[in-house]
């Protein structure tokens, strides 16, 4: 059962994040493979940070693990999700090099943020 738990954490963490950036693309009319502006990019990568940074807080939280290894798990499904969709489509890739610099290292962040938060220290 806690393996069921940790896989629909991972899915409910990836969720946040790839719901999130398609929303952002599609409402906005932003074209995630096109050359992007400076602000755009600058829209874009402070967006995904903070979108990825909450999948990792909700994958610890449903997950409920106590460990680091699910956030893990997580930024690298993000990783190779943005690798697969880099080499199959075509034009810029700061989408999805954002993902696997930034974001996927983000959302680990969030899930150690969601430990620390919540795991009592020893006094």
């Amino acid at each position: 059962m806690r393996i069921l738990r940790s896989i629909f954490a991972v899915i409910c963490g990836y969720a946040v994040f790839a719901v999130s950036a398609v929303l952002l693309f599609q409402l906005s009319g932003i074209d995630p493979h096109a050359d992007p502006s400076v602000v755009i990019l600058l829209l874009v990568l402070a967006y995904g940070t903070v979108f990825s940074f909450l999948g990792g807080v909700v994958t610890q939280w449903i997950s409920r693990t106590g460990g680091l290894t699910i956030s893990l798990v997580l930024g690298g499904l993000m990783a190779s999700f943005a690798l697969f969709s880099m080499f199959s489509s075509a034009g810029n890739h700061y989408s999805q090099l954002g993902a696997i610099v930034l974001f996927a290292p983000v959302s680990i962040v969030g899930g150690l943020y969601y430990l620390k938060r919540t795991i009592p220290r020893n006094q």
